[in-house]
């Protein structure tokens, strides 16, 4: 989702450290059954922290770079990615909507994180895709680290240094505190709308699914195993038949939820931010599975391609 799909946002302290423990958790979960393929292939390379990615119907990437705040567009695997904006502060999470527009978050930094609960004043911007053309969508929300689409257009937001799960309804209409999550990092959202993914990414690692019609109440979905502790789990997106798959920092590892337990669909892939499934029939194409990282690299995952992922509308 996408679907997040995204980061350890206030988190510089947290890769370095993640980098130093990849090696002891790199195995935790173990491998998901599936068909031998290809190794992980890098497609693309952004100077920057990658926080976040997303994939438009013409198959053209779009990226939120941590440190510059720009968003950048790479139009084909192998393609050189190009600044569509400034720095405008989009350091959070990206999501494209049916027009073809971009959502970005921004205010994901440690200053925001902390605050974000009780000073909730971060935005949401609406991006062109063509132009870089910049303007505000919504405001009054905690440091956006995650950010989700929803069919019906709400969009959820969280803020990974809080608890508060943001809401921002089609007609505009801000909630900065709709659900609540501990350390809430990627955010996703059922392919009917019905329930909302979110992240924990420490003190104990999990995916939480929120019913959309009853948000005070999340699930704890999916745990962790004790030896994925500091696996640091980031953004989330879902595949062609719903379920979700999480990047992970430290393990290194791309999990899959599979019938309510955790499995890697590949491994090696340490200090990984995103990941998001293509679309459209060409470039960065449907069905298959990509990967953003705090090294600013962009990898295509074949042992995570989905055949119907990435077909939806809009």
């Amino acid at each position: 989702m996408r679907g997040r799909g995204s980061g350890i946002a206030s988190a510089v302290a947290l890769a370095a450290a993640a980098g130093a423990l990849a090696p002891a958790s790199a195995t935790a979960a173990p491998a998901c059954s599936a068909p031998a393929s290809a190794p992980p292939k890098q497609v693309a390379h952004l100077p920057d922290w990658v926080e976040s990615i997303a994939v438009d119907r013409r198959g053209r990437m779009f990226a939120t770079a941590y440190f510059t705040g720009r968003v950048y567009r790479v139009d084909a695997p192998g393609g050189t990615p190009v600044p569509l904006t400034g720095n405008v502060g989009a350091n959070g999470g990206i999501v494209v909507r049916p027009d073809g527009r971009l959502l970005v978050g921004t205010g994901n930094d440690l200053a925001h994180s902390l605050t974000g609960d009780a000073l909730p004043v971060s935005k949401l911007l609406l991006v062109d895709p063509e132009s870089g053309e910049v303007t505000p969508y919504a405001s009054g929300l905690g440091g956006i680290d995650g950010v989700a689409l929803a069919p019906d257009g709400t969009v959820y937001t969280t803020t990974l240094g809080g608890r508060n799960i943001g809401r921002v309804t089609p007609d505009g209409q801000v909630d900065p505190a709709w659900a609540r999550v501990g350390q809430p990092n990627g955010v996703a959202v059922s392919p009917d709308g019905a329930y909302v993914y979110v992240i924990q990414t420490t003190v104990a690692p999990g995916l939480y699914r929120i019913p959309a019609d009853d948000p005070a109440h999340p699930v704890r979905w999916v745990s962790t195993a004790l030896a994925d502790a500091l696996a640091l789990p980031d953004g989330i997106t879902l595949d062609g038949r719903g379920r979700p798959l999480i990047a992970t920092h430290a393990a290194g590892q791309i999990w899959r939820v599979e019938e309510g337990r955790l499995c890697a669909v590949a491994s090696g892939l340490h200090l990984s931010t995103q990941v998001a499934y293509g679309r459209g029939a060409q470039g960065f194409s449907a069905g298959r599975l990509y990967r953003a990282g705090v090294d600013g690299r962009i990898y295509e995952v074949p042992a995570g391609a989905e055949r119907g992922a990435g077909t939806s509308p809009g």
